[in-house]
């Protein structure tokens, strides 16, 4: 991909730099602010997973941007530079089987707590804090059964770094997870839709029946 300069570089720059607006307003007050969001609540087939990041202050990470805006290039571009600038970050997957015995978006909140758990350690593991973050920054959503300080965003992948650093955690994940999957029902085309309810997955599903990963809450009037 290339290289931004001059003009180009300067937009960009500007445009994390306003990215950056609810970390920088809490900086003073809290020392270590985390991002959570999550990939896959609609999927017809495969896990929901949920990410939290902690970035740095000054981090600089080009193009960062809400997962669904980004191409599948880009985001399998900036899953390890985001792996390797972050103070900490944790992923939490719950499966298709789990997201049918408490509903998706109790799923949802368990598995964004296990990411945030997940960071927490990495925290500690680095001997940063004895505790976790501080602050949450949440895509549109507070999660339950959390007793740190939430601040809930509407479309906060666009507008806060950290949520959609743990954007992109979140979506490049499921996306290499149902890849796996494609290789174990490649009669459903997973690669492609990734879980989705695509024409052709419901093609398939109709024609195949439903595969050990699909959500049975999901395709009842499908099969």
């Amino acid at each position: 991909m290339r290289e931004l300069t001059g003009e180009r570089l300067e937009k960009e720059l500007a445009r994390l730099q306003d990215m950056h607006i609810y970390e920088n307003s809490y900086a003073a007050t809290h020392s270590f602010i985390a991002g959570v969001d999550e990939a896959g609540r609609g999927p017809l087939a495969g896990p929901v997973v949920a990410a939290c990041c902690i970035l740095p202050e000054d981090a600089v990470i080009l193009h960062l941007n809400d997962s669904k805006k980004l191409s599948e290039k880009r985001r399998e571009a900036l899953f390890p530079e985001i792996q390797e600038k972050a103070i900490a970050y944790g992923v939490g997957i719950v499966d298709e089987a789990r997201i049918d015995e408490i509903n998706i978006l109790q799923a949802d909140y368990e598995a964004m707590r296990i990411a945030l758990q997940k960071t927490s350690d990495m925290l500690k593991a680095k001997g940063l804090t004895d505790k976790g973050p501080d602050l949450l920054l949440n895509d549109a959503v507070t999660i339950p059964d959390v007793e740190i300080e939430q601040i809930p965003i509407i479309k906060g992948d666009a507008k806060s770094v950290s949520i959609a650093a743990a954007s992109v955690l979140a979506k490049v994940t499921r996306d290499h997870l149902m890849q796996q999957y494609d290789t174990e029902y490649p009669q459903y085309g997973f690669a492609k839709h990734k879980g989705y309810g695509t024409a052709a997955h419901i093609a398939a599903l109709k024609e195949f029946g439903p595969c050990p990963i699909h959500r049975r809450s999901f395709i009842k009037k499908f099969v």
